[in-house]
């Protein structure tokens, strides 16, 4: 667990006796895909700052009418504060954290966690930080939504995943790129038949190929 903890972006600020106290109370919990981590389906519970060790965790509100919409995803090595809402009361809005791949997670309690931001100005400071690097997040998902073509949505995400992997093959079902895009399975499903037609895709079963890079790219302009 020592050396887990001192992956945390704040522990080198800590002092002795908060480091004593984070390792003390952080613990790793492991979680299968699909699991629930953090919402009000858990009662409104304050679960902490998380830390993904391995692992990936989708966040996401839910809407009156059980509409999902994705705002962003916590992937290994990143945390989020939201989950400890109850120590930054500037929070409104209920976020939902769910487990995409099998994950170990990192737990620092929401009580030690806000004994820190009231102790140390460094770990205040990078919770807000955090906490506003989120919204910013929130706020590029609503501009998607709001104000861009479905095909540049779908192919501005298939080019983060190329980024992000630097792999031209994304390992993702049709259901799961309907999540992260914030829209029906049906209409991911016709759009990426069209973009196999153009010659941009090759399909097969849960994988997708980008065939023509510069083909998506300008489907973003």
């Amino acid at each position: 667990m020592n050396k887990l903890v001192e992956k945390l972006p704040y522990w080198s600020s800590l002092t002795e006796e908060e480091k004593k106290m984070v390792s003390e109370a952080a613990v790793l919990r492991n979680y299968s895909a699909g699991s629930l981590l953090h919402g009000s389906c858990k009662g409104g519970s304050c679960l902490g700052m998380i830390y993904v060790v391995k692992g990936e965790v989708r966040a996401y509100i839910v809407s009156e009418e059980g509409r999902e919409i994705t705002i962003f995803r916590i992937r290994e090595g990143e945390s989020c504060v939201l989950s400890a809402s109850c120590i930054i009361s500037q929070i409104s809005f209920d976020t939902q954290l769910t487990i995409v791949s099998d994950s170990e997670i990192l737990i620092v309690p929401a009580s030690v966690f806000a004994r820190l931001t009231r102790s140390n100005l460094s770990v205040k400071c990078y919770m807000y930080e955090l906490a506003t690097a989120r919204f910013s997040n929130v706020m590029w998902t609503m501009q998607q939504i709001l104000f861009f073509r479905f095909d540049q949505r779908l192919s501005s995400f298939l080019l983060q995943e190329y980024q992000r992997t630097k792999d031209p093959v994304i390992h993702m079902t049709q259901e799961q790129i309907a999540q992260n895009v914030n829209s029906a399975r049906e209409v991911v499903a016709r759009m990426l038949r069209q973009f196999v037609s153009e010659g941009i895709l090759e399909i097969r079963r849960g994988v997708i190929e980008i065939k023509d890079i510069e083909a998506l790219e300008a489907l973003t302009e």
